[in-house]
Order: structure tokens, then C-alpha cells, then sequence
């Protein structure tokens, strides 16, 4: 059985906040929309259930991370992208061909923020994906290290 790996993903509050997942039925929130293609091959090749998840707000006055999660799922086609009112539709993709995939998340707790300005604020953490200048992806890796200092200083 492979090492759990680690990963932050980004959700705008008003779309899907911490507090939603939580509400949700078993926790649980389709993790839909994605559509970046490195982002959406992080889901299809390289989570796996059980996954830590920091559940970053993003969108927001203040952006960082509202929560702990886990990926919940193996990765299955995202349905959005077959609904022309979805604001996730992609003419291009069809049923036999369907280019975007998800996971499910399950929300574990809710953190206090914890927003970018501090993050930076750690030696520990200046390579974190998501603090790069013009990062831009919603789903970044997150290395053990940093994993085990949020949890260990921050979380």
C-alpha cells in the first residue's frame, strides 16, 4: 500500500465552503469543476482514498486554509460537463470520451484561517505550491513535511 499522499485544494467559499462540507450528507462534497488539466491528472493519477486534504478558501476577502479533509473516492467522470447549465459545461467532452474527472472530499474539522500572509510568515513552508507568485492551479501537492508542520504549528 503506497505512503498517503498530500494535497491542498482550493474551493470559493460561496461555491463550496468548509462549513458546506461539513453539512454535507456523510460529510462528503463532489469535488466538481475542476477544469485545468494538470489539476484534473493530480485527481485521476495520482490521489488515492484516504489522502490528507488542506481545504483552502480561495475567491475570498482572505484566502488560506478553513479545514482538514480527505480524499474520499477513486476518481469518476465529473457529470457537469455534460449539463449545458452548468457553469462546468464543456461542449467538447462526450460520454464516450469524457475529459474531466473528480474525487469526493470528506471535510474532517474545521481550522481557524489560516491565510496565505501567514503561511509565508514560515521558513518551513516557502515551498508550498500554493504560495508561488502566479500560481493559479486548485489542487497543488503538499509535501509530508509540510503536512506534519501545519498540523504540529499551525492547525
Amino acid at each position: 500500500m503506497p505512503a498517503p499522499s498530500f494535497w491542498l485544494m482550493k474551493s470559493e467559499p460561496g461555491e463550496c465552503s468548509i462549513d458546506d462540507a461539513l453539512s454535507a450528507p456523510g460529510q462528503t462534497v463532489a469535488w466538481t469543476g475542476v477544469r485545468n488539466y494538470q489539476a484534473r491528472n493530480f485527481m485521476r493519477d495520482a490521489m488515492s482514498v484516504g489522502d490528507g486534504v488542506l481545504f483552502w478558501h480561495s475567491g475570498c476577502a482572505e484566502p488560506g486554509i478553513a479545514g482538514v479533509a480527505e480524499v474520499a473516492s477513486a476518481p469518476h467522470v465529473d457529470e457537469t460537463q455534460f449539463d449545458p447549465a452548468s457553469p462546468w459545461f464543456d461542449p467538447k467532452s462526450s460520454r464516450a470520451a469524457a475529459r474531466w474527472v473528480l474525487v469526493d472530499v470528506r471535510a474532517l474539522r474545521k481550522t481557524r484561517l489560516v491565510p496565505a500572509a501567514e503561511l509565508r510568515r514560515h521558513a518551513a513552508l516557502a515551498d508550498m505550491a500554493v504560495l508561488r507568485r502566479g500560481n493559479r492551479l486548485s489542487i497543488t501537492p503538499v509535501t509530508a513535511a509540510q503536512w506534519r508542520y501545519l498540523h504540529e504549528t499551525l492547525l
